[in-house]
C-alpha cells in the first residue's frame, strides 16, 4: 500500500514541476532510484528507449513503465494518473483565466522566463542521458564506450544529409537494434 502511496506523492510532484513535456520529467525520474528500488540508473535508460519508441507523451510513458516496475499494473495506473492530474487542473485554471490576461506584461514576462528554464532542464536530462548511453560506469568514474559514441556519430553524420533525414525513425530504431544485437553492447 505504502508503494502506492509513494508512487502517486512522487510522480504527481513530478507531473507538477515537470514544465515542458516529457523530456523535463527525466531529472526527476534520475532521483528516484536513489530514493526507492523502482527502477536503477541503468534501467533508465531503457525506459527512455522505450518510452520515445513507443506512441504516446514520453512522460505518460515512462511514468507507466515505471509505475508497472515498481507494483504492477496497479502501480503503472497510479504513476499514470498521478502524473497527469496536476497538468489536467493547470489547464482547467490557466483555460479559464488566461483569456482574459493573456495580453497583461506579467503573464508575458513568466512565460519568457519559463522557456529558458525548461531549455535548460531539457540540456539537463540530454546530457545525464548522453551519460548512461555513450559511457560505462566504473568504480574511477565513467568510461567512454567507442562503439556506441561511434554508433552515435554516424546516426548523427548521416541524418545531416536530406535522404537519411527523411527516413522514418523506426527505421532508425530497427538499424540501432540490429547493429546493437551484432556488437553485443
Amino acid at each position: 500500500m505504502m508503494t502506492y502511496i509513494y508512487l502517486l506523492y512522487e510522480f504527481f510532484k513530478i507531473g507538477l514541476f515537470s514544465i515542458g513535456g516529457g523530456m523535463a520529467t527525466i531529472p526527476f525520474l534520475m532521483e528516484l532510484p536513489d530514493k526507492y528500488d523502482w527502477y536503477t540508473t541503468g534501467e533508465l535508460a531503457n525506459m527512455i528507449a522505450i518510452s520515445e519508441s513507443t506512441p504516446g507523451p514520453i512522460g505518460v510513458n515512462m511514468a507507466t513503465f515505471a509505475g508497472y516496475h515498481a507494483a504492477g499494473i496497479p502501480g503503472a495506473l497510479t504513476a499514470t494518473l498521478a502524473l497527469v492530474t496536476p497538468s489536467i487542473i493547470i489547464i482547467i485554471i490557466i483555460a479559464k483565466f488566461l483569456e482574459n490576461f493573456s495580453e497583461q506584461p506579467a503573464v508575458k514576462a513568466l512565460f519568457y522566463g519559463i522557456r529558458p528554464t525548461v531549455a535548460a532542464l531539457i540540456g539537463f536530462a540530454v546530457l545525464e542521458l548522453v551519460k548512461i548511453t555513450l559511457f560505462t560506469t566504473t568504480e574511477s568514474g565513467y568510461v567512454p564506450d567507442y562503439s556506441r559514441i561511434l554508433m552515435c556519430l554516424t546516426v548523427f553524420v548521416l541524418l545531416q544529409w536530406k535522404m537519411f533525414a527523411k527516413l522514418h525513425p523506426l527505421f532508425w530504431l530497427a538499424a540501432g537494434a540490429i547493429v546493437g544485437i551484432f556488437l553485443k553492447l
